[in-house]
Parts: structure tokens; C-alpha cells; sequence
């Protein structure tokens, strides 16, 4: 990722989703003017969805995404066909290809992204080839109220129609939701406490600490930054007490203990846990570490993939830190990127990263299917401040 590039998990993804062979690769080359994705009359070319980050005009920064039919066959159709699921739970817009009149299989995944809240966009696609298009239209606005554009690859205006569709439908409070939120005002100065461990990468700063920082000086904040070890000559440094801390979870004790009283302290896990999912969730999931025992199960969910790290705190402080907490063993499962269970009820509590790295719908995606199976969901941060005692005084 470039330097001025957006973060792929802040970019509205569109999914394209349809039976095989709809012309859904044809559609994403058509939008993006470029040859983004394989084409073929055979079908069921596409088998992993394929993620195409593109700026697209009244739309901005969006990630694309061709997914397989969802009509597919046999072992390896079914494969793909829940790769096409895990792409649905990611999209905040979905545009979805008609074909034909039979609305059967169409249906499901129509109910799928509407239990979630996402909009959808009808498309009668292959209109230079297909003789029932109108047929297809009305078939598709009597079982879903939708009015559909019709459209084809060799038909520019269609594809204009298409994005301007797409446009109308994008969620109101897309990329409006400010990372510090209602913590800052103008002029405020804010202490960034950032360690720079081995988990930091080299001569860089981790996104969230640059999501952060951005969003701060869009709030007309003095932003200081220093690392742990010089918090004392921070504060030393200003003529008066922050209007709040942010550091990182794991050291909220070492910052608890020195800040000045009247200063707001809390994490860049819990403030992404604001922006990605639902704080409010994730705080009362926290109630369940109170309950663990020997006998319970915990998931820790972690978005990025890396090899495990010194200390690393997914893998290793958080699981020693519940372990210490009843004061004997736990069972605990680690998943990262895509990987999560379908099967939840065998845990008493789900933690998860900061998922900087997933955009919000998939995040909240996972939130609901923890809900659904009546298990708690709380988040690093989050977590870390329950066990250390102070999360009824963590600013969120």
C-alpha cells in the first residue's frame, strides 16, 4: 500500500453476486475500464471472489468484488460458493445479476443481505443478448421491489446507471464516523502514548495509531506523540494536563497510574472497536470474563494473518492474562484473517482484535453471529481494560 493510498478496510465494497456465467466479471471490467477480472462464456471461471481496490467518481475509494456463481456445483462448487458467503458478510453495497426469470436461488441471498442491512442493487445484465429482458425486470421488481437497471457489458450508459445506482444506495453514515468521536473538541491537545515494540513495524507506525492521528488533526487537535518510556517527559512538557491519553491497551496500567486526573485515557483497540463494530457490544461482552472457569472456552479473533510474535498478545498475553484470572487452565482457540468458526456455542467468550484490518460490515457481521449463537463478544482493548481493572474509567 502506497503512502497516499486508502486502507482497503476503509474503502465501501461492492459485491457482485449471481448465477454463473451472469456476466459479473464482464460488469467490473465494463466499471473499471480495465481488464480486472477473467471472462469466459464457460461457466463458473470465477472460483475465490477477487478483491479490486478502484477510485470510482461519486463514489471515491471502493473495493470490488467478483464473486463465484452462486449456483455452483459439486465438492469444489461448494467450496466456493462459501467463499462467496464470507465476501457477502464483507459488503456494505451489493449489486446483484439477473439472467433469467427463475428467482429461486436469488431469493436466499436477496434474504442473506437484507437480514444484514445491505442495500441491493437489481441489474438485468446481458441485455444485448438476452430476449426476455423484460420479462426479467418484472419478474424481479413483483418478488423484491426493486427496479432493476438494465445493463451489459457493451452498453456504456447501462454501466453509468449501474454506478449511479450504487451511489444512491451507499449507507448514509459511510466513512462519517469519526475515530475519537465526542472525546475531542477543537484545540484540545491529545498525548499519544505509543509503544514501539517488536510488534510495531520497522521505521513505521501501525494503522490505527495513523487512522487515529488523522482523524485528530481533522478535529483541529495539538497531537503530541511519545513512546512509554517517555510519558513523564510528555507531560512535563505541557503547560497543562491533556484532554485525553490514547495509548496502547497493553500498557493502560503503566499510563493509568500517571496520568493527571482530569485527563480522559483510552486505547487506540478501543477506539477502533468504536469505529468497526460496536463498542457498546463489546463492553458488556467484557461482563463474561467475570464468569470463566477451568471448563470454559475462549476464542481470540484476530483479522490480520502474521506469524506468531514474541509476547504477542493475541496468542500469548491475552490467554496468560485470563489463565491468571481464575488461576488455572483455559481453554482457548486463536483464528486469523477469514477464519471463523461457523459453530460457536461451544465458547463462553469471544475476543477480537481491533480489525483495523476488516471493514465495519464484516466486523458487525461477526458481532450478530455471536449474538445468534448467545455467545459474549468483547474486544482486545476492551478486554485488557476489564482485566486490568479500570473499565468503567476507559473514555469511549
Amino acid at each position: 500500500m502506497s503512502l497516499t493510498s486508502t486502507p482497503s478496510a476503509n474503502r465501501l465494497h461492492i459485491g457482485i453476486f449471481g448465477k454463473r456465467n451472469s456476466g459479473k466479471s464482464s460488469l467490473i471490467n465494463a466499471i473499471t475500464g480495465q481488464n480486472t477480472a477473467v471472462t469466459s462464456d464457460i461457466a463458473g471461471t470465477t472460483t475465490d471472489p477477487v478483491y479490486k481496490a478502484m477510485e470510482i467518481h461519486g463514489i471515491g475509494p471502493c473495493m470490488l468484488i467478483d464473486t463465484a456463481g452462486f449456483d455452483d456445483e459439486g465438492s469444489l462448487g461448494a467450496l466456493r460458493i462459501e467463499k462467496t458467503r464470507d465476501a457477502l458478510a464483507k459488503t456494505d453495497v451489493a449489486i446483484m445479476l439477473f439472467c433469467d426469470a427463475d428467482l429461486t436461488q436469488e431469493q436466499e441471498w436477496i434474504g442473506a443481505l437484507r437480514a444484514q442491512k445491505t442495500p441491493v442493487v437489481a441489474v438485468v445484465n446481458k441485455a444485448d443478448i438476452l430476449p426476455n429482458v423484460p420479462e426479467i425486470a418484472e419478474a424481479v421488481h413483483t418478488a423484491f421491489g426493486l427496479f432493476p437497471v438494465v445493463a451489459s457489458a457493451k452498453d456504456g450508459a447501462g454501466v453509468k446507471d449501474v454506478i449511479e445506482a450504487v451511489i444512491r444506495q451507499m449507507p448514509e453514515d459511510y466513512e462519517k464516523k469519526s475515530v475519537t468521536g465526542g472525546l475531542v473538541s477543537d484545540g484540545d491537545v491529545v498525548l499519544l502514548v505509543m509503544p514501539q515494540d517488536i510488534q510495531a513495524p520497522k521505521g513505521r507506525l501501525i494503522l490505527p495509531q495513523v487512522q487515529t492521528i488523522r482523524d485528530l488533526l481533522d478535529n483541529r487537535c495539538v497531537v503530541i506523540g511519545v513512546t512509554a518510556d517517555k510519558l513523564d517527559a510528555g507531560l512535563a512538557a505541557l503547560a497543562r494536563p491533556p484532554r485525553l491519553i490514547i495509548t496502547d491497551s497493553q500498557a493502560f496500567p503503566q499510563v493509568y497510574a500517571k496520568k493527571p486526573p482530569e485527563t480522559l485515557l483510552t486505547s487506540f483497540s478501543v477506539l477502533m472497536a468504536g469505529v468497526k463494530g460496536d463498542i457498546n457490544a463489546f463492553v458488556e461482552g467484557a461482563a463474561a470474563i467475570d464468569a470463566l472457569t477451568k471448563d470454559s472456552r475462549v476464542l481470540i479473533a484476530e483479522a490480520c494473518t502474521h506469524a506468531p510474535l514474541e509476547e504477542d498478545i493475541g496468542r500469548v498475553k491475552l490467554p496468560r492474562l485470563l489463565r491468571a484470572r481464575i488461576s488455572g487452565e483455559l481453554a482457548v482457540d486463536i483464528v486469523s484473517g477469514p477464519d471463523f468458526p461457523d459453530d460457536l456455542s461451544g465458547y463462553s467468550l469471544i475476543i477480537h482484535c481491533g480489525a483495523c484490518m476488516f471493514n465495519r460490515r464484516y466486523v458487525l457481521a461477526r458481532i450478530e453471529k455471536a449474538r445468534a449463537a448467545g455467545v459474549p463478544i468483547t474486544n482486545y482493548g476492551v478486554a485488557l481494560a476489564k482485566l486490568g481493572g479500570i473499565l468503567d474509567r476507559i473514555a469511549y
